[in-house]
């Protein structure tokens, strides 16, 4: 985009764009209070939306991972060998092009090579099992690098630690502390992992999802409105909604869930976050057992068993009147998603704000699809960095009932009218 610095936000009426940021602490502080009076403001009421649901990307795990000193599972290509890698490849970069996603990553692979899989074990079992033996085995290595993120997430310590958890529940909560008289926060993301769902058990969140079940909770597709409710004390027949809790929706699937074939059920593995490599949970075999599948490319597999459902809730909840969507790691890889979002801006009550490192040909060309007075824009490593956004130009993370209450006070007090004598008046 043209005119846009290395930095740069667009919040409301108030914009700003630089290529560098204040070096010394003084310089930066300054720097700081002087947005924060623009950006603050601008997304706490953007928040207080009737309908609020937060898009989280890869880009989420790897600054939750920066600040805890490890690094996120990488999505690029990978070498599955045999007879057919050539045709997978081939097939993979004509479909992430197609997308506009440019470069195919591993993704694009595993999507490709389980079409080949499912033609080959029709037309040629033997070559067919070479294949899912191929698969079964970059799969596994994908899964165990997911799980390496979340060890090196789970392991950190010290300083490391503290402001990783700091960072990533005020994060949520900024989003999640909204009146229980209001929607609940929907979060969806595209990440195999279960960071969010970590996120959320340090923070106290809970979460609703499809799942219902104890020891083995299983996917549901009925949209029941499932809430949480309490009763005050004293008061029977009045239950009341809680405050802290959001809605969940993982719309790649997750690492953690599996796939019955007898009972052709999705079931939520009891799998700890960081668990080891070694787990009993994770199979062997995760193309038939692993509800990890790539994002699809075409329209028709969207309509897949739970894709779906799990899309058909995305849609839902953000293309209606007064909803706003903010969107923080996506990098706009995914046209199905895409689709929606924009679907969701045709409504022009709908707002968007994105959060990205930089401005890459692929939020570039979707930006020049939408309105700017429906877009927010907070671009570049200050902006949108994880903790300088906690710490500075979210909201504050905190259902502040107090101050609340006393601003209605305030104005439901009469003025004083103040009486004074006329040589008073005189003075």
């Amino acid at each position: 985009m043209a005119g846009i610095g290395k930095h740069h936000y667009r919040a409301g009426s108030a914009s700003h764009s630089c290529d560098e940021i204040p070096a010394d602490d003084k310089a930066m502080a300054e720097f700081v209070a002087m947005h924060r009076k623009k950006i603050e403001p601008w997304l706490s009421a953007t928040f207080q939306a009737e309908h609020l649901n937060l898009l989280i990307g890869s880009g989420f795990t790897t600054a939750v991972g920066k600040i805890a000193g490890s690094a996120a599972t990488g999505m690029g290509t990978i070498s599955i060998g045999g007879a057919y890698e050539k045709y997978i490849n081939e097939h993979a970069e004509t479909m992430a092009k197609k997308m506009g996603r440019g470069s195919a990553n591993i993704e694009d692979q595993f999507r490709s090579a389980l079409a080949v899989l499912a033609g080959q074990e029709i037309t040629d079992p033997d070559d067919g099992n070479d294949l899912r033996n191929r698969i079964n085995s970059q799969m596994r290595v994908f899964l165990e690098s997911l799980l390496d993120t979340e060890i090196g997430i789970a392991k950190a310590t010290g300083k490391n630690l503290i402001e990783m958890e700091i960072a990533l529940q005020s994060f949520l909560l900024s989003f999640a502390s909204r009146t229980a008289s209001r929607e609940r926060l929907h979060i969806f993301t595209t990440n195999y992992d279960r960071l969010i769902e970590h996120g959320c058990d340090l923070a106290g969140i809970r979460m609703i999802d499809r799942f219902v079940g104890a020891l083995n909770p299983v996917f549901r597709a009925s949209r029941l409105d499932v809430d949480y409710h309490y009763n005050p004390p004293g008061i029977r027949g009045e239950p009341r909604f809680m405050e802290g809790v959001v809605r969940l929706t993982k719309l790649h699937g997750s690492l953690d869930w599996i796939y019955d074939d007898a009972r052709r059920t999705i079931s939520r593995l009891g799998l700890p976050f960081g668990a080891p490599r070694d787990h009993t949970g994770i199979p062997k075999e995760p193309v038939d057992t692993v509800m990890i599948y790539p994002n699809p490319a075409k329209d028709f597999e969207t309509t897949h068993y739970p894709y779906a459902e799990l899309f058909r809730d995305f849609a839902a909840s953000v293309c209606r009147p007064n909803a706003v969507l903010f969107i923080y790691g996506y990098g706009f890889g995914d046209d199905h998603i895409n689709r929606v979002i924009l679907d969701m801006l045709s409504i022009p009550s709908t707002h968007l704000v994105v959060a990205a490192r930089s401005v890459s040909n692929r939020l570039e060309a979707f930006l020049s699809k939408t309105r700017e007075a429906q877009t927010t824009l907070l671009v570049g490593t200050h902006f949108s960095d994880l903790q300088t956004m906690t710490r500075n130009y979210l909201p504050k993370p905190a259902l502040d009932f107090i101050t609340a209450r006393m601003t209605a006070l305030l104005k439901e007090r009469p003025l004083e009218i103040a009486v004074t004598t006329p040589e008073e008046a005189a003075k």
